[in-house]
């Protein structure tokens, strides 16, 4: 067998294969609920390449092995974390991203694909009120959008050269902006965390003194980030608050909307994140809630010659685009890139503006039902107004709380149920991501069940 596509006649090999793949593919899904979340046990195919090519039935067996070993997140019990499971339309256009195998690095690697980014950026700026002058980039997931926002705040502000510039963020901000200022050359106390409310929000008078503070060390500040949902308690940073401090002191804001701000999205649901619009740079992240198979986030900023002009150091090996547009390897970090826009587009296409609204309000839903029926005599709960929410028990010293929460979350899982496990404050919380829309609400009565009994 050729193991590439005939580009003059059907390849009635490659159908027979990705036929049988997809029939594997849906009996697994088929199959997600009468197993558990995560496999009690797994085995690995053969890991190397064997001296002569396998044929596509060992292909086939080889991949069944990996598809038993996985997590499941279409289980309803797949509450953990920020992983749904994924729409249909978005599984199909996976897999013709990969069969076309275009290269967003230039529009002539990628024509409609790159046109359709770029249409598609602007759409989403567009209902999130970033202006007229708007557009974006995909990148592979949240941790580089907010590397490339902060990269392009510190060159916009002229800078790029001074190792004391420092930026700020909440103290309950992603990890990912640990992360940014080291490969930014920066040092650790480049980030300046600002302490938080009893909701989890960034305190916007924290705010204020920390940047006094640093303008008499003779220190300049680059950015201001503001989480539109936390990591654990899916808490709002006050977001025009930030802005107009940010519009005062002519300072650069970027929201870090990679678990909420997707909220934006819908009217029904906007008014929980108001103030994206005002952002300079925005992070979404529509694979955390809508289905979309990871990867997929997106950077977006008000001014999209911000993007051209930190990373476009020009293609010389690819002609250039007519017109004011960049090819999409000069608007971030990333050069090749695959069409990961394709199934982002699909996906909202199949969904349409109501389907996307009933994700969202069913995620919030299915929060306040779970939060409604703990035992709040028992248990302490943190939570925002989105689709997250966290629990510990309210007597327990930090070392009962971390023994319950081990236990518990194993007595969970042996019930079909999968929460995680994060540390907040001094103590170990159980978390649930209620993202999923298989999960119903019998399911969150017998998950309520079994939390409230974890406590005698």
């Amino acid at each position: 067998m050729d193991p590439f596509a005939s580009p003059q006649n059907l390849d009635k090999e490659l159908r027979s294969l990705l036929a049988q793949a997809s029939s594997n593919l849906c009996d697994w899904f088929a199959e997600s609920a009468s197993q558990g979340p995560i496999p009690c046990s797994f085995e690995l195919p053969e890991v190397y390449p064997a001296k002569e090519g396998v044929s596509n039935d060992v292909l086939l067996s080889e991949l069944q092995l990996l598809m038993n070993g996985s997590y499941r997140p279409s289980h309803p019990g797949s509450l953990a974390h920020l992983d749904p499971p994924p729409l249909s339309a978005s599984i199909a256009g996976e897999l013709i991203c990969a069969g076309l195998n275009n290269n967003l690095l230039a529009d002539e690697l990628s024509p409609s694909l790159s046109s359709l980014e770029r249409n598609l950026c602007k759409w989403f700026c567009h209902k999130l009120g970033l202006g007229d002058l708007s557009g974006g980039v995909a990148a592979s997931g949240g941790s580089l959008s907010n590397l490339m926002a902060l990269v392009m705040a510190r060159n916009n502000s002229g800078l790029e050269t001074d190792p004391k510039a420092v930026f700020f963020a909440s103290h309950d901000c992603h990890v990912s902006f640990s992360k940014a200022f080291r490969i930014m050359g920066l040092k650790q106390e480049s980030l300046q965390k600002v302490s938080t409310d009893e909701n989890g929000a960034l305190n916007i008078s924290s705010l204020r003194t920390s940047l006094n503070k640093i303008k008499s060390q003779g220190k300049k500040c680059f950015a201001v980030v503001a989480t539109a949902g936390t990591t654990v308690r899916g808490a709002i940073d006050p977001l025009s608050e930030i802005a107009k401090f940010c519009k005062k002191e002519n300072v650069w804001f970027h929201v870090d909307g990679s678990i909420g701000g997707i909220y934006g999205l819908s009217e029904m649901t906007s008014e929980i994140v108001q103030g994206l619009g005002f952002a300079d740079s925005l992070t979404i992240n529509p694979q955390k809630l809508l289905g979309i198979p990871k990867t997929s986030s997106l950077l977006l900023v008000a001014n999209k010659n911000h993007l051209s002009s930190t990373f476009s150091t020009g293609l010389p090996y690819v002609e250039p685009i007519t017109g004011n547009d960049f090819h999409g390897g000069e608007l971030g970090i990333q050069g090749t890139r695959s069409a990961e826009t394709l199934k982002l587009w699909i996906g909202l296409r199949q969904l349409g503006e109501k389907g996307i609204e009933k994700i969202l309000l069913g995620s919030i839903k299915r929060r306040c039902y779970l939060e409604s029926i703990i035992d709040r005599s028992k248990f302490k709960i943190i939570s925002g107004p989105l689709h997250l929410l966290a629990f510990t028990p309210i007597n327990y010293s930090s070392s009962q709380a971390s023994d319950w929460s081990l236990k518990t979350r194993n007595s969970l899982l042996a019930n079909k149920f999968m929460l995680s496990r994060p540390m907040y404050g001094d103590r170990y919380y159980l978390k649930a991501v209620m993202g999923n829309p298989n999960t119903k609400f019998d399911d969150l009565k017998m998950l309520a069940n079994l939390i409230n009994h974890s406590i005698s």
